[in-house]
């Protein structure tokens, strides 16, 4: 979510919203056209000729295969991007350990300072 949030580049955010439409929409036609090609097969090996079987049935293979390689590469795609987004964009905060040398009043500070502290930021 921070990444959907980061002011970063607009392209990505688009192209993944994108995606998640097309994979939305695309992802039942591909199931009721599947189902309905395999349907027919089945329909024609048992009525008619078993040419136009196998042509539906390999049809129903090419539909999927282009459908799960989509995916496929869309995910990896949205994948690499954000792993180089976390790459790149590391926020962290140096806490300071209490010591002895360090004043009472300049502890509670520092103190109040790391409960501000923001939930995007890692604690070292």
């Amino acid at each position: 979510l921070q990444w959907l949030r980061n002011p970063g580049p607009q392209h990505e955010k688009r192209t993944l919203f994108g995606d998640m439409v097309c994979f939305l929409f695309i992802t039942p036609l591909a199931t009721i056209s599947g189902w309905l090609c395999l349907r027919g097969a089945v329909d024609h090996l048992h009525f008619s000729s078993r040419l136009e079987a196998v042509g539906l049935i390999a049809l129903t293979v090419a539909l999927f295969t282009i459908y799960l390689f989509w995916t496929l590469v869309s995910f990896r795609y949205h994948c690499r991007l954000y792993n180089e987004w976390r790459r790149t964009n590391q926020r962290v905060i140096l806490l300071i350990p209490k010591s002895a040398n360090v004043p009472s009043n300049q502890q509670t500070l520092l103190a109040l300072h790391s409960l501000k502290r923001n939930s995007k930021e890692t604690i070292v």
